[in-house]
């Protein structure tokens, strides 16, 4: 048993401890206290203002897009997005299930797309739905304190005023993708995030950095359940903490105009009340000035509408344009070449008077084959046996002719002639994929095929056939070159760059890559052979002149499969329609003062003279009709003078040719 003292002193020794225990976590809470509410007091009050905020990127608005004359071709928009912030999703399951039914997304899509964008940071919006509408942003917003994390955000949209046309050329702008972000991070030494839009086709993408302009960003206030309360630049709580205002893109003034590229568009799109006589055409057209290089129009068809990307891109759309066999993505000025046909003829022509192979004396029997060694070369057409000199070969498009000269032309020869205007490499045009096409050599085969060049293989080159490849964006160039005589311009479709303020920054001018010195005989040969192509009742598109335009071009038909001697002659149009030819056709104008180059291909259009010309006959005739009225009307009153002395010829010539067989008759 203790005694009494020895239980009293061990319980005093206990409340001593116990004291001091007591004490020492009163002065260490005091301390604690005097540390979070003084010491730190100022430093934890911002700390708990900031929990009241969210920050949110405030995107720069991208600067527009006008055409030459000062018309916006591309704009924006305001767009309202459905989002989920995960940070402050609550009652999960019931909030997921009411999102799905006012947007009409089943809750399974829903928590695909949260589960997907996990990695990111909770107090990250994920976008649910896209461009949503009037009555899906009322519902949400009405029923906010039923839908704890979700909201709807406000969002610039890119939208295109003329839809489908010119779509290649001005590209569009969508979201970056996951594969995306680190190649463009390295790219462009940007901080690209998931939910950025950059510029991916044509000028959006050429021109990405200057239409983007600079990000900022806001701090809003919110609620417990991520609700936006007010913007705290009206609340003096929130001193320290400022936001930071987006710096909007510049703007491109570009040298398109948009009369012009309509007028293109429907040419080739055709009539929709009469396709069997006006077809919907799977085709390009490219025009150019031809003093200044600039390119005045650029269509590719089949199109799309690049506002369906903005938007964001339904999985229909998607699907149907990517299923679709003619490629509508895909831009034909640029990113597919062709055989050109007999659109190369002019330059086998240039190559054989400055080599001294012919002259403007030169005439050359023009039948319908040519054979060399055990292979014949056929005409397009079974000629007479006429002899024709190089103006009449142009203008005919005698094949006989080009195959006797490329007989005594090297290829190498050939192809330093064509090179020299553009033909079969990049132009340099400020649009991304550009392919180069191909003028073959000598070295250029032994490289690719282990194999020397054969005589037989220049001859089907001499006429835009075999290995020769070019765009029809090359081919408007190369024939512009003939219209000034000599300039090759390194095209541009960037005018002027324009800030914020509507001031011009920069004006750009395109160069001059080669002056190409020819004898002064040997332009006027060519040119008068275009000319008579088009203006002389023997050219192969007489019937495609237009009125008023005094257009000078070439017609081409590029074959798409070999046929068979006996079967080289069937109709075109009777063929199946993978096999048909592709119809191409070049031309300038005004012939006496060139102003304007445009070159169309039309694929499996059979005939570059039905097919092609009128989409260049119409692109001309909108740039006569705004442009150049007065020659226009000079033009018409020339032509029709023309016309009808040689209608009056030809009666003349019906009737004599009746009094010889009447005479023949009475005998």
């Amino acid at each position: 048993m203790f005694a009494e003292d020895d239980i009293i002193k061990f319980h005093r020794r206990r409340v001593t401890i116990i004291a001091y225990i007591v004490t020492i976590s009163f002065l260490v809470l005091v301390l604690r206290l005097w540390f979070l509410q003084i010491y730190k007091g100022e430093t934890l009050h911002e700390y708990s203002v900031q929990n009241r905020l969210r920050k949110e990127v405030v995107r720069a608005p991208r600067g527009l897009i006008y055409s030459r004359n000062g018309q916006i071709l591309v704009d924006n928009f305001p767009r309202f997005d459905a989002v989920v912030t995960r940070q402050f999703l609550k009652k999960r399951k019931k909030t997921i299930k009411r999102l799905s039914q006012i947007l009409d997304i089943s809750v399974k899509s829903i928590e695909k797309m949260i589960r997907k964008n996990s990695s990111q940071a909770k107090y990250i919006p994920i976008t649910i739905k896209k461009n949503i509408s009037s009555k899906e942003m009322a519902l949400i917003e009405t029923e906010n304190s039923e839908l704890p994390g979700v909201s709807v955000n406000a969002f610039i949209s890119r939208e295109y005023l003329h839809k489908e046309i010119g779509a290649h050329a001005l590209g569009y702008i969508s979201e970056i993708s996951q594969e995306q972000l680190p190649k463009f991070r390295k790219r462009d030494k940007l901080d690209y995030r998931l939910g950025d839009f950059i510029g991916q086709f044509g000028i959006e993408e050429q021109w990405d950095r200057t239409l983007r302009g600079i990000s900022g960003h806001e701090y809003v206030e919110v609620d417990a359940l991520g609700r936006k309360n007010k913007y705290i630049n009206t609340d003096n709580l929130f001193k320290g903490i400022e936001d930071q205002a987006s710096i909007p893109g510049q703007s491109l003034k570009l040298t398109l105009d948009s009369d012009l590229q309509q007028a293109g568009y429907h040419a080739l799109v055709g009539d929709e009340k009469n396709r069997a006589k006006f077809p919907n055409k799977v085709g390009s057209v490219v025009a150019l000035d031809v003093k200044t290089g600039e390119i005045l129009a650029m269509v590719s068809n089949p199109s799309f509408d690049p506002s369906q990307f903005s938007r964001g891109l339904s999985a229909d759309y998607w699907s149907q344009l990517i299923n679709d066999d003619n490629n509508p993505l895909r831009d034909r000025n640029i990113q597919e070449h062709y055989s050109p046909g007999s659109t190369f003829k002019p330059f086998t022509a240039i190559a054989a008077l400055e080599e001294g192979v012919i002259n403007e004396k030169s005439k050359i029997r023009c039948h319908g084959t040519f054979k060399l060694g055990r292979k014949v070369y056929h005409s397009w057409r079974k000629f007479g046996t006429e002899k024709v000199n190089i103006v009449d070969a142009l203008m005919q498009s005698c094949n006989i002719f080009f195959y006797k000269v490329a007989t005594e032309l090297d290829i190498d020869v050939l192809a330093k002639y064509a090179k020299m205007f553009g033909l079969g490499s990049r132009s340099g045009i400020s649009l991304p994929r550009e392919v180069s096409g191909l003028i073959p050599t000598r070295e250029w085969k032994m490289k690719r095929n282990g194999v020397d060049w054969q005589l037989g293989e220049t001859l089907s080159c001499s006429i835009g056939q075999s290995y020769v490849l070019t765009s029809t964006l090359q081919l408007a160039i190369a024939y512009g070159a003939i219209a000034n005589e000599g300039k090759v311009f390194k095209p541009i479709i960037v005018k002027e760059i324009i800030d914020r303020d509507g001031t011009v920054i920069e004006k750009r001018k395109a160069e001059v890559t080669r002056e190409i010195k020819l004898k002064q005989s040997t332009w006027d040969l060519v040119k008068k052979g275009l000319y008579q192509v088009v203006n002389s009742p023997n050219g192969t598109a007489w019937w495609r002149r237009g009125f008023g335009l005094e257009m000078a071009g070439k017609t081409g038909t590029a074959q798409v499969v070999s046929s068979s001697a006996d079967k080289i002659y069937d109709k075109c149009e009777n063929k199946p329609y993978e096999q048909r030819h592709h119809g191409i056709f070049v031309g300038f104008a005004p012939f006496d003062n060139p102003r304007i180059a445009v070159a169309s291909m039309v694929e499996h259009g059979c005939h570059g003279s039905s097919a092609a010309a009128p989409v260049v006959a119409a692109v001309i005739n909108e740039y006569m009709e705004k442009y150049m009225p007065k020659e226009k009307r000079e033009n018409e009153k020339k032509q029709t003078a023309q016309y009808r002395r040689y209608l009056a010829k030809r009666q003349q010539a019906e009737e004599a040719k009746k009094k010889e067989e009447q005479l023949e008759e009475d005998e």
